[in-house]
């Protein structure tokens, strides 16, 4: 017995994995996005995502330097992410100063708030692109088309996003079947050849980020596959009980941002639940009020507001579904 087991407090793992290194890990995954919206939108998008990122880091900086007075964190890459991610949630022509306004919104109130981050309740980046969206409805609802590589911020063809045309023609009495006819085909869309921010056009470029993230094991599949198999089997159902009113399953998962809300925004580690359980719970949540803002609601999208009405639970589901401890005792009734 000359080697004695020391025994020590939980946690007993121990990963070489950092946030930093998790948060260029997501920031990585977000690139063939980012290619892709440069292939459609041209230089504005490059302007709005790097004035979004610089603003946030900026803003990082100047709170945490001058107002917390707290050890400076934007090294750590989540300003940075959260940047990118509110970038690819708005329109490739956006005014630079709305960007900005939406930047001190995500940093300065939904994150440093709180404390920074770890203890920030909501995703910065969808509070700011809500607040834009209720502050700046017109700039936040004029969607570029992507018709290829511009060289111009101004200069840009805007049209209606599918959701949008379905959600107004319906509720000007045309039939489904004729406005299936002015929207992008299956192909198109899979590839991105339609209206909307710059993150949500490139459904191929966001499954390959998804895939990076799953081989790095940066996130896991609980959340954004019980996410989209929830849109999928809804709309599912509401297309087979009236086909005339309600579009295909595959439309829904392609069409508007439930790809990136599922893969990039619901998953954010700090607002999402930390347990397997709980976290098919909060995708079944997030797709479900996905659907009914996007059927029954007034905004043709829903799964930012679904993402922040989800955030708000998961503190109860982190100390309400913990897993059972090992060797813990079931009492009996």
């Amino acid at each position: 017995m000359s080697k004695l087991f020391n025994i020590s407090p939980s946690p007993h793992t121990q990963s070489t994995e950092t946030t930093k290194k998790l948060m260029y890990g997501v920031v990585v995954a977000l690139i063939p996005a980012f290619i892709t919206s440069i292939l459609y939108f041209g230089v504005s998008a490059l302007i709005v995502t790097v004035t979004s990122v610089v603003s946030c880091l900026v803003f990082e900086y100047l709170i945490q330097r001058f107002v917390l007075r707290k050890p400076l964190s934007i090294t750590d890459g989540s300003a940075i992410v959260t940047g990118i991610l509110l970038a690819f949630n708005l329109p490739s022509d956006i005014p630079v100063h709305i960007i900005v306004i939406g930047s001190l919104v995500a940093i300065g109130i939904a994150k440093m708030t709180f404390g920074g981050l770890g203890n920030n309740p909501f995703n910065p980046a969808l509070v700011g692109r809500v607040f834009m969206l209720i502050s700046f409805p017109v700039q936040m609802t004029t969607w570029p088309l992507p018709e290829g590589f511009k060289t111009s911020y101004a200069d840009a063809v805007t049209g209606a996003t599918p959701l949008g045309i379905i959600k107004e023609g319906l509720k000007n009495g045309d039939s489904l079947s004729s406005l299936m006819e002015k929207i992008p085909n299956v192909f198109h869309m899979f590839m991105g050849k339609m209206g909307g921010s710059m993150g949500e056009v490139a459904a191929f470029a966001l499954l390959l980020g998804f895939a990076y993230l799953l081989y790095r094991k940066i996130i896991t599949w609980h959340i954004p596959v019980s996410i989209l198999g929830t849109v999928a089997v809804f709309t599912t159902i509401l297309w087979l009980i009236d086909p005339q009113k309600n579009a295909n399953p595959l439309f829904h998962v392609l069409a508007g941002g439930v790809l990136l809300g599922a893969i990039f925004m619901a998953t954010d580690y700090v607002t999402s639940p930390m347990y397997p359980k709980a976290m098919i719970i909060y995708g079944i949540g997030i797709g479900f009020i996905t659907v009914v803002i996007r059927v029954y609601g007034a905004y043709p999208e829903g799964v930012s507001f679904a993402i922040l009405i989800m955030n708000a639970f998961v503190p109860l589901m982190n100390a309400y579904m913990k897993p059972k401890r090992f060797g813990e005792e079931v009492a009996n009734g």
